[in-house]
């Protein structure tokens, strides 16, 4: 069973069909029992980190993820769910992450060639780092094409980096400490590459 975490932020429906079309039972709940019982977590999440953070916490579910992921369940973080991984965010100001990563999220103003679009919309290709090969692409190749849609980016985790993306510069694109994975792009919108990715992350 696959817990995805609905604290009033992620695009839950898709993702949920995404794991029905690869006959993985997932349920979409915010009740901290359910996740505890569930055999692995997703951390969803679009919008601002700072609103974000603060709708997990008002939930007491901040707490609940850490718990487990310390425990060694397999945790999953998409898009601002990554994000909020890290130690800290500098979107808007400054706000505390879950501190399960190394890292810090970072604006991608100022960092970009002045010719390319901030936010970074579109499919782009994976390029694997030289850490040791990820579960999470046992099912995929380097290259292959995933949807990305952010604005900002984490930064200081070549520790856990395990895929950037080019856009003007190498940007982080997937990141994995032991059982916490996370990707920048969206698996769900990202076609048969991207169901080849929960595959492999419920496999894992």
């Amino acid at each position: 069973m696959v817990a995805i975490v609905d604290y009033g932020v992620g695009n839950l429906f898709s993702l949920k069909s995404a794991l029905d079309r690869i006959g993985m039972q997932a349920i979409v709940t915010g009740n901290a029992e359910k996740i505890k019982a569930a055999d692995r977590m997703i951390l969803p999440g679009v919008g601002a980190f700072g609103d974000a953070a603060q709708k997990l916490r008002a939930h007491g579910l901040d707490k609940v993820i850490c718990d487990e992921a310390k425990k060694g369940k397999p945790l999953l973080g998409i898009c601002l769910g990554m994000q909020m991984l890290f130690e800290k965010s500098y979107e808007y100001g400054e706000h505390e992450g879950l501190g399960l990563l190394a890292g810090s999220v970072v604006p991608m103003k100022d960092k970009l060639p002045q010719d390319l679009k901030i936010p970074h919309i579109g499919w782009n290709s994976l390029c694997f780092t030289g850490n040791a090969p990820s579960l999470l692409f046992q099912y995929i190749k380097n290259g292959d094409f995933v949807y990305f849609v952010h604005s900002f980016y984490a930064d200081g985790c070549s520790d856990s980096l395990i895929a950037t993306a080019e856009y003007g510069i190498p940007l982080t694109a997937a990141v994995q400490k032991g059982n916490v994975f996370g990707t920048q792009f969206h698996p769900e919108k990202s076609g048969e590459t991207g169901l080849k990715i929960l595959r492999a992350f419920c496999d894992a």
